[in-house]
């Protein structure tokens, strides 16, 4: 007998980044197009309970690293839904686009922590699930973040960094690059030699400098591997010797509030980082948002017979 979560007729095919931002619009809790499929189990009834769909995932939802800003919004909707028995994984990025990958190869349930930007939209075909509880929010934006002082200390850097904006496109073109192979630091040099024009909006105005160090920090999320690593290599070209480190969410703003660290890329506020921006907020300087529009929530491959996150139900 078919499994009561698929539909039929659907496979995994690629879908743009534009038709994600289309199609979700804002959060999770966006309308789902319904794919007008049918369950071949014979039972609507049935199919359309997520006893089911929780039985066939274990009760499990993949997720990230757990201090990331998705997984206390995850931990929200498990409480705002009632999922009592409902137990969120913590992993990292690359374990959790890894275990989706293997799901929709084999056709087999999965629900995931998701946010785009990201990869994984442009190589699968997904949808956010309805969050009608608003759990996770309206979207963020993705904002610049530096140390108190900055703008004093390395002024050029401040006008980069302040005037640094792009879309998601943009970003993705990255994310797909490193994804296929390509080493995070040679897909932000390629792809800032085929924009100079765009480039050159970022560093209007801005003076060289010889050899000034200056330090960016991100988490392991593509979309935060990608940006910072663009950013990096601008600042290269200007003449600054700039390290990247890779931190946890707390650790990241903790360092830029304390003055550890220069700055990031990598804020995704009012939603993702909620409780960061409150606990260090007084203590940083926010240059505002580099990407507008960017989503989180929970999602699933399209071919799972499930659309919003209420349809799905506490262990019996």
């Amino acid at each position: 007998m078919e499994k009561l979560w698929k539909k039929a007729g659907l496979g995994a095919a690629g879908i743009s980044m534009a038709a994600v931002m289309t199609a979700c619009g804002g959060g999770g809790g966006g309308d789902s197009e319904d794919s007008g499929g049918s369950d071949d189990s014979g039972s609507s009834e049935e199919s359309s309970s997520g006893g089911s769909f929780g039985e066939e995932v274990d009760y499990t939802i993949t997720g990230i690293d757990a201090g990331a800003g998705i997984m206390s919004q995850s931990e929200q909707a498990i409480e705002d839904y009632g999922l009592s028995n409902w137990n969120l994984q913590s992993s990292s990025g690359a374990a959790m686009t890894s275990a989706l990958g293997d799901a929709i190869e084999n056709e087999e349930p999965i629900i995931v922590t998701g946010w785009t930007p990201h990869w994984k939209f442009a190589e699968y075909d997904l949808k956010y699930l309805e969050d009608p509880e608003g759990s996770f929010g309206d979207g963020d934006d993705i904002h610049t973040v530096v140390r108190q002082g900055l703008e004093e200390d390395m002024p050029g850097a401040y006008q980069f960094l302040d005037q640094f904006q792009w879309e998601a496109e943009n970003m993705e073109e990255i994310m797909v690059e490193i994804q296929d192979g390509t080493e995070p630091a040679e897909a932000a040099a390629t792809w800032v030699d085929e924009n100079e024009d765009m480039v050159s909006e970022w560093t209007d105005g801005v003076e060289e400098v010889d050899g000034e160090a200056i330090e960016l920090v991100y988490v392991a999320w593509d979309s935060e591997i990608a940006s910072t690593n663009v950013v990096g290599e601008v600042l290269t070209d200007l003449g600054y010797d700039v390290t990247l480190t890779q931190l946890e969410a707390g650790p990241m703003f903790a360092a830029v509030a304390d003055g550890e660290a220069d700055g990031m890329v990598a804020g995704w506020f009012p939603n993702t980082h909620a409780s960061q921006m409150e606990e260090y907020g007084d203590d940083y300087e926010d240059l505002g948002a580099n990407l507008e529009g960017a989503i989180t929530g929970l999602v699933v491959p399209e071919y799972m017979d499930i659309d919003s996150i209420e349809d799905l139900e506490a262990e019996e």
